[in-house]
């Protein structure tokens, strides 16, 4: 059941995904069959060897950085763009091997890791919000409510009060059946688009091993990689942290996650997989919180994820069809009960809870975990600094705020 959850709520990839990428020049229909195989076997090496109930594809915000700055601002082919995503990966790698990811997770305060968990919780709400169109683009307010009486909108309203009611009965997979149940009202509405059950998958030949090394020796080059592996490292460890802070993951007196490096390894395995393949930088999802809130615990849930994926190889169709307003819901629930953990920061230290309320409202706002990591912890360093409290910070602490701050001036 909570495979299943964690599946439908990010089933979206595997029609986002395609059509970003396509903007570069690759083969849309190949992009597809590789955004599913890749899903499924990272996935399937998070059950497997991490045994964790955490699902990866390739990621929001990546992808995009993949094809409208790489390949469109820049000007670079999307072969050149693979290869920073190669090399992306074989650095993780080489930092996981040396416990190095490890490492910078733990010189994150505490309070900020609790505040990261919120966070999260508040950007899915956000992205929950704009996939059902219950929040849009506005030119004069940036963002504004959406058309409530009818659409989208509408149904994502009806969407949430049907799952929060199972949820409030205690019905077992009532996020499940709530998506569920949505997708079927949205179809007299006109909401749900149903095209078909059964497609034969394009083959991905075309973006398979395509590298261009020709710009291995340009610092331009250098650069777009330690963008991907910036921004990519802390979303990993944002997701991960906010999971593991909702899941119970966290050994209460240590404050470790014994299990994080080899999380960590699938990652970036994944990662060098992917280019291989013909993927952007592939990275686990923030929406397996959508199944852990179900229960998932164990490998088991990506088990089921990852076969859910295999089986969409062969009726993407239907999970098309499954529209943003009957996701949107789970995700608003999801955010909401992740948002929970605020209440054990302490607002009346204002050096622990501005930089908290920073990180929280950057990550969802900016649609970026790394920026409300970032913020969060220079805000952190800076107020205790100036408050007299410098000695109070640890050292790697203070590396990691640098490294923040040489990211935004690169």
């Amino acid at each position: 059941m909570a495979g299943l959850t964690t599946f439908f709520t990010m089933a979206y990839i595997l029609a986002v995904n395609p059509e970003i990428l396509a903007a570069t020049g690759m083969d849309e229909g190949a992009v597809f069959t590789v955004t599913v195989i890749i899903s499924a076997l990272s996935t399937l090496l998070m059950a497997f060897y991490a045994k964790l109930p955490f699902a990866l594809a390739p990621g929001m915000g990546l992808n995009a950085f993949f094809a409208y700055t790489i390949c469109i601002s820049m000007g670079y082919s999307w072969q050149m763009a693979l290869t920073a995503v190669l090399m992306e990966g074989i650095i993780f790698i080489l930092l996981t091997l040396t416990n190095l990811r490890e490492k910078i997770v733990y010189s994150i305060p505490k309070s900020l890791h609790i505040a990261i968990g919120a966070g999260i919780g508040l950007f899915i709400l956000f992205l929950g919000m704009q996939s059902a169109e219950l929040i849009v683009r506005d030119e004069a307010t940036m963002v504004k409510l959406g058309n409530i009486t009818s659409g989208p909108a509408l149904l994502c309203c009806i969407g949430l009060i049907v799952t929060a009611t199972l949820m409030y009965k205690k019905v077992p997979g009532a996020m499940l059946y709530g998506i569920i149940l949505t997708t079927l009202i949205g179809i007299p509405m006109g909401v749900t688009q149903y095209t078909g059950i059964f497609s034969l998958p394009p083959s991905p030949e075309s973006i398979i091993f395509k590298f261009d090394i020709s710009f291995l020796g340009t610092m331009d080059f250098w650069i777009v990689v330690f963008t991907l592996l910036f921004v990519d490292m802390f979303d990993t460890i944002g997701t991960l942290l906010g999971v593991a802070q909702h899941a119970s993951m966290v050994d209460e007196k240590t404050g470790k996650m014994p299990w994080i490096k080899k999380a960590f390894m699938v990652d970036a395995i994944s990662t060098t997989t992917g280019a291989m393949l013909g993927s952007s930088t592939v990275t686990t999802f923030v929406e397996s919180t959508s199944g852990i809130a179900a229960g998932g615990r164990t490998g088991l849930t990506a088990f089921t994820v990852a076969c859910c994926f295999i089986v969409s190889l062969f009726l993407s169709p239907i999970f098309v069809a499954m529209p943003g307003a009957a996701t949107g819901p789970a995700l608003i629930l999801v955010g909401f009960m992740m948002m929970s953990s605020m209440s054990k920061i302490d607002f009346s230290d204002y050096s622990e809870g501005i930089p908290s309320v920073l990180c929280i409202t950057l990550m969802a706002f900016s649609c970026s975990i790394a920026n409300g990591i970032a913020m969060g912890l220079i805000s952190y360093v800076g107020i205790k600094v100036f408050t007299g409290k410098a000695k109070k910070v640890p050292i790697p602490t203070y590396i990691l705020t640098a490294l923040f701050i040489l990211k935004y001036i690169v």
